[in-house]
């Protein structure tokens, strides 16, 4: 099964925000499955995910490509 999520074109501010926003979902999911029942290794690499969300948004805010007045966005999940 396939999910489109985005296809097309968008502002630069509204491609920012959209990214921006993924990201801090699947921010908050891997935040919310660190608990206290949670082992040391499942905490490290939960953190170890987080941080990296973290640099690739950053990295994101850099682009150049937001400089442009519209920016290209595809995403296609695909379940098996």
């Amino acid at each position: 099964m396939d999910i489109q999520l985005f296809s097309g074109a968008f502002k630069s501010k509204d491609a920012l925000d959209l990214i921006t926003q993924m990201i801090q979902v699947k921010i908050k999911y891997h935040e919310s499955m660190i608990d206290s029942k949670a082992n040391e290794d499942d905490i490290k690499f939960r953190e170890s995910k987080i941080k990296n969300l973290y640099n690739t948004l950053q990295d994101f805010k850099n682009n150049e490509a937001l400089q442009k007045e519209n920016i290209e966005i595809n995403s296609l999940i695909k379940i098996k």
